[in-house]
């Protein structure tokens, strides 16, 4: 079947509907619904079965809805209505809530539905929440759809009670650091963790507020600052006290949008009349993903070491990548024979900080100073040879973040994980050894088309392909447990021992082939050229990809129809795709 995504943007949910509809044999094609493009002379001119919305902001042009099915993808239960359906759920403490898919008509989010499915809302901010949980629902319900769609027998039943919802305003984000407690802190920070952010006054000047984490030792008089660790600030509630990440200066009138920044990197400056903040520690027990926070953390289980790492969006500047990278070589003096690298919920990694390289003084440095800290962080993995590296991809990857992952012995990634193993779309060649790791794995004509082509690939796809070794099939929030129990297991086998020794005559082989510092030279060669041109399009498209500027026109990569019965567009996938075999 042909089916046309129609959709404000090509984001995560968007790019997990493609990559999985194809994976199921159909041929699918991208359009964005912009502005100045009539949306229905571009769908007729695809002519396709059926027209799906997973992302879609605006309503559908009545001549669409009209002519084709049209489903759309709302983020809600049956009979939830409006644009901030999630933001609603995560704020107002919601521990269950669903996705519908429903038929376009004249009014929004009232349509008859094709199929829903319910989930649960852990505590987690609400981007995490969109990739995980309800990406999950969505796609149960999305496959479901479909297929009632395609046997042309099924009768989509009619909403017989809508609640409509108004979207959620900055005076319903608002946080009275004086009365709130930390739970309302929390919920209203992660109801708006990623898009648009608490506007808040702090330090003399407004900002948004990007992120929040438990802080259960410090007290303060609420409202103010009281330490710094890993670039984000404590800030004391009326009960307590929280973690924010990241901070964004209001966009000035005609201006266009800022980016998000380590939040004592966009205090800079105003930190220095206060009374010394004090930068604190990660206690022991601290992580991602344990009650103590940090955006890094470690932790053992017999002979195997977990190093977990969240970085907002999956964003590594130069310092994120420097930290992980002194993480990563002190895990390595632990007496373990397994190193799992990763193994959180969300983000494994986006590569290089487009909004950290932006707003530097010399774009061009810190991209050069960043590409090279990736590039020491993925040189330390391959050169690991005392024990087997697993990479653990709880969430997507894109770009350098990919490639970082296939640095490791192997990788491992939820069955609802995307992966974008290509740079080209920034104008970039890449780095991060993938001229070694690629085609090491799938074979050089597979490295050329996945880089080239630029779409996004599927879990299962990608396990086929051999870019993964392990699909783990399990909740967002159950990935680290099955990790752990899978590592455990790992380092327990009897050949693990012999597959290190293995590991360690293999790559003394390629380096005597050829040595590793060719293949940085080579790419970096290659980056330098670009990061250091003014006129390379790289410059643009990051500007443009941080101000969050509207393409004019859908990519024309998007517009073809992509389809192959092995999930990825006209790539012929061996029996045994080349790569290091799984446990």
């Amino acid at each position: 079947m042909y089916v046309l995504l129609v959709a404000s943007a090509f984001n995560s949910l968007t790019q997990r509907v493609h990559a999985e509809l194809r994976d199921r044999g159909h041929r699918v094609a991208v359009e964005l619904a912009l502005p100045d493009v009539a949306l229905g002379d571009t769908v007729r001119r695809h002519r396709p079965d059926l027209v799906l919305a997973p992302m879609l902001r605006t309503a559908l042009p009545e001549d669409v809805w009209a002519a084709y099915t049209c489903l759309v993808v709302h983020p809600g239960p049956v009979g939830d209505r409006g644009p901030s359906s999630l933001d609603h759920a995560v704020q107002d403490g919601e521990t269950r809530w669903g996705v519908t898919v429903l038929q376009a008509n004249a009014e929004m989010d009232a349509g008859d539905v094709w199929a829903t499915a319910d989930c649960p809302v852990p505590p987690v901010g609400k981007s995490d929440l969109y990739r995980g949980e309800i990406a999950d629902a969505a796609l149960e319900a999305v496959l479901l759809a479909v297929e009632r769609f395609a046997s042309g027998t099924y009768v989509p039943r009619p909403q017989t009670a809508g609640r409509a919802r108004p979207p959620v305003r900055q005076d319903d984000r608002r946080i009275d650091w004086t009365a709130d407690g930390t739970e309302r802190v929390l919920r209203v920070l992660r109801a708006a963790d990623s898009r648009p952010g608490v506007r808040d006054r702090l330090l003399g000047a407004d900002w948004y507020l990007h992120g929040g984490h438990r802080e259960d030792g410090l007290r303060g008089r609420p409202g103010e600052l009281l330490a710094t660790r890993a670039g984000a600030v404590c800030r004391a509630t009326a009960d307590g006290a929280v973690w924010i990440p990241e901070l964004r200066a209001p966009r000035a009138a005609g201006r266009p949008a800022t980016p998000r920044l380590p939040a004592t990197l966009a205090l800079a400056g105003r930190l220095d009349g206060l009374p010394p903040l004090r930068e604190l520690p990660a206690p022991p027990d601290a992580g991602p993903y344990r009650p103590a926070w940090s955006d890094i953390g470690y932790h053992e289980q017999g002979r195997t070491g977990f190093l977990t790492f969240s970085f907002p969006g999956g964003a590594m500047s130069t310092v994120h990548c420097r930290r992980l990278l002194d993480a990563y070589r002190t895990a390595c003096t632990r007496p373990t024979s397994v190193l799992v690298l990763g193994g959180g919920r969300d983000f494994f990694s986006n590569g290089i900080h487009l909004g950290v390289i932006e707003a530097a003084a010399d774009p061009a440095e810190e991209s050069w100073a960043n590409i090279n800290a990736m590039d020491d962080l993925a040189l330390a993995v391959l050169t690991t040879t005392d024990r087997l590296v697993v990479s653990a991809l709880g969430g997507n990857a894109a770009a350098g973040g990919a490639m970082l992952a296939l640095a490791a012995d192997e990788v491992w990634c939820r069955s609802g994980v995307v992966l974008n193993p290509h740079y080209g779309l920034m104008g970039l060649y890449g780095s991060e050894y993938w001229t070694y790791t690629l085609p090491r794995r799938v074979g050089p004509a597979l490295a050329d088309r996945l880089t080239t082509e630029a779409l996004p690939v599927g879990a299962a796809a990608a396990h086929r392909l051999g870019l993964v070794d392990r699909t783990v099939p399990c909740a967002p929030g159950d990935f680290s447990r099955e990790t752990q129990r899978l590592a455990v297991r790992l380092a327990a086998l009897p050949t693990t021992d012999s597959r290190i020794a293995a590991k360690k005559a293999a790559r003394e082989r390629d380096e005597a082939r050829r040595p590793l510092a060719s293949y940085r030279e080579a790419e970096l060669a290659r980056m330098r050229r670009t990061f250091f041109d003014p006129h390379a399009p790289y410059h643009a498209l990051r500007r443009a990809f941080v101000r969050k500027e509207r393409p004019a026109a859908t990519p024309p990569h998007l517009t073809r129809a992509a389809a192959d019965r092995r999930g990825v567009t006209g790539l012929a996938v061996p029996d045994a795709a080349p790569g290091p075999g799984s446990c």
